[in-house]
């Protein structure tokens, strides 16, 4: 086990490297900066004073190493809009993203995994039949669609839910939470319905499909001839053997969640970091950009990593001695 864990994180360190490479790279190219601070009326004295305030006059390799070193301890540089570090501006926006991610996988894995055991178990059931369609709805139609109904239903025509915003918060530490107020929680209703639908529709269909996979295997026929009762050979055989497949598309959609919440975040003026980094690409503010695409690729590696340790859980059989 430990050396998976080794192999695991020395992994990781190489995934960042590239991750934070290829995001200099590309933003590198996006435009220039200087343009969007100054405007079009700046003088070339101004423009040159900012480039070089800004380190750009340095040639491109010289930029990434200063950019890897400062990120190796946290520091992502000053952006170019706001003209502040971009750590602060991130562990701002950051307690609304990942409260909302957080919402929108509990709210999934409870939803999803009851209806896909329920679907397995029924499979010709009228209900199961009304669940499978609604759930391919919910693959089917766009966030920001489900996001605009649910608006125009219960905040335009009922009147019971805020259309944007995240409620009243409560500082604790740098970290602020809608979660202890009741217009914070009344808040994060439909942002966090909006970003669930997809998984819990997902997940539901995976759940279905290994159950009733494994409900075919030999081993389940052994423990029926046992004598075991249904709630066992259901519960603890047949769901703990269907649970693999559905912990790594778990693992992997959660980081998805904290890479494209932002459409949901447009959508109901969520202050996550999905809205700070509309506003750095709009103007092309590169240390922004490249510290939420490194922070992506930092969170799908752990996630995979969580994933893997999980693994050794789950599953016997994969425990290195």
């Amino acid at each position: 086990m430990i050396s998976l864990l080794a192999t695991r994180l020395t992994s990781v360190v190489l995934v960042m490297l590239v991750v934070s490479g290829l995001s200099f790279c590309v933003f590198n190219f996006l435009g220039d900066p200087v343009n969007n601070i100054l405007g079009v009326n700046a003088t070339l004295e101004q423009r040159e004073e900012l480039r070089v305030a800004l380190g750009l006059d340095q040639p491109t390799i010289v930029q990434f190493w200063r950019f890897v070193e400062r990120a190796a301890v946290g520091d992502f540089g000053v952006s170019y809009r706001n003209r502040q570090p971009v750590i602060d501006l991130m562990l701002v926006r950051l307690p609304a993203t990942l409260e909302l991610v957080l919402a929108a996988t509990l709210t999934a894995l409870l939803v999803g995994i009851p209806m896909g055991i329920y679907t397995a178990l029924r499979p010709r059931g009228l209900l199961s039949r009304v669940v499978q369609l609604v759930s391919l709805l919910g693959i089917s139609m766009p966030q920001f669609l489900i996001g605009m109904l649910l608006i125009l239903v219960f905040s335009v025509e009922l009147r019971w839910l805020s259309a944007f915003g995240r409620g009243e918060t409560v500082q604790i530490g740098w970290w602020t939470t809608g979660l202890l107020t009741t217009s914070g929680l009344k808040a994060l209703i439909m942002p966090t319905i909006t970003l669930a639908v997809f998984q819990i529709s997902m997940i539901m269909r995976l759940v279905r499909g290994e159950m009733l996979e494994v409900f075919r295997a030999d081993f389940i026929k052994f423990t029926r001839a046992r004598g075991l009762s249904d709630r066992a050979v259901y519960l603890t055989h047949a769901l703990r053997n269907s649970l693999l497949p559905v912990i790594t598309v778990v693992g992997l959609q959660v980081g998805s969640l904290i890479a494209f919440a932002i459409v949901v975040e447009a959508v109901f003026q969520w202050p996550g970091m999905g809205l700070l980094i509309l506003q750095a690409i709009e103007f092309a503010d590169f240390p922004v950009m490249a510290a939420y695409l490194a922070f992506v690729g930092f969170s799908f590696v752990t996630i995979n990593l969580i994933v893997d340790m999980t693994y050794l859980l789950v599953d016997p059989r994969m425990r290195v001695k």
